[in-house]
């Protein structure tokens, strides 16, 4: 069976009738992409937070980002939208439920929030590891210095533990791109969603797919491109370590 390529599908009108397929494409496109941001958000914001709660003095602390870390890291993504978007609302009371059940942009909500908390599980575990990898010496330093144990992690610590986890953080964030592509399943019209309403409307599958696949390649590439270039711009840094220039400061 000979399949008949038809790039020019991408220009007929669509079957909702009034946009064609490939802005519909580029719609979907627009969705990942902020999709992906606000999830890498809040990663990053409560990602950093537990793998600092993962390294506190405290027990109690301690164990509360070891049980976030893994009700969130061993819970299939999947699994963890589903609940979201369908269970959760019918745990609430019913006119919060209702409300929310209505939301324009429940999916999109829905999809980032499970998303960023699912992130944020493995970036704890790579903040965690960056701070233990620093040798002990960075942190006694600090506090011999007469810093407070929360304002030498501020300063000296996350500095350097950030500069760390920039590799693994760039395919957590490539992870997150592609993981938007579930958001199709609660409904959420993104790439792949796009792609497949192409595909079924249309009966070009190749040409549906290879787009949605042009589409998240240029996304990462750019992604990667950026994280590599931040990457090296630390590494060039010529300042001087956090602990020498507090010793600066204390000797001036």
């Amino acid at each position: 069976m000979n399949y008949r390529w038809d790039w020019a599908v991408f220009y007929d009108i669509s079957a909702d009738g009034t946009s064609t397929y490939l802005q519909n494409m580029f719609a979907g496109m627009g969705w990942t992409i902020a999709t992906a941001i606000v999830s890498t958000i809040l990663a990053l914001a409560i990602g950093v937070v537990v793998g600092l709660m993962r390294v506190s003095q405290s027990r109690s602390i301690r164990a509360l980002g070891a049980a976030y870390v893994e009700v969130f890291r061993d819970i299939p993504l999947l699994v963890q939208m589903f609940v979201w978007f369908f269970v959760v609302p019918e745990l609430l009371p019913n006119a919060i439920g209702t409300w929310i059940k209505g939301l324009t942009y429940g999916p999109f909500i829905t999809a980032a929030l499970s998303l960023g908390l699912y992130a944020a599980a493995r970036v704890a575990e790579q903040t965690r590891a960056a701070i233990q990898a620093l040798p002990n010496g960075q942190l006694m330093a600090a506090l011999a210095l007469g810093l407070k144990r929360s304002t030498a992690f501020h300063t000296v610590i996350l500095p350097q533990a950030l500069r760390i986890i920039v590799p693994p953080l760039t395919s957590e964030i490539v992870n997150i791109v592609k993981n938007t592509s579930l958001g199709m399943t609660i409904g959420m019209m993104e790439l792949t969603a796009r792609a497949r309403e192409m595909q079924e409307s249309s009966f070009h599958t190749f040409e549906a797919f290879l787009a949605a696949t042009a589409g998240y390649l240029a996304i990462n590439l750019v992604i990667i491109s950026v994280m590599r270039l931040s990457e090296r711009r630390l590494g060039k840094s010529k300042k001087p370590a956090p602990i020498a220039i507090l010793n600066q400061e204390v000797l001036s």
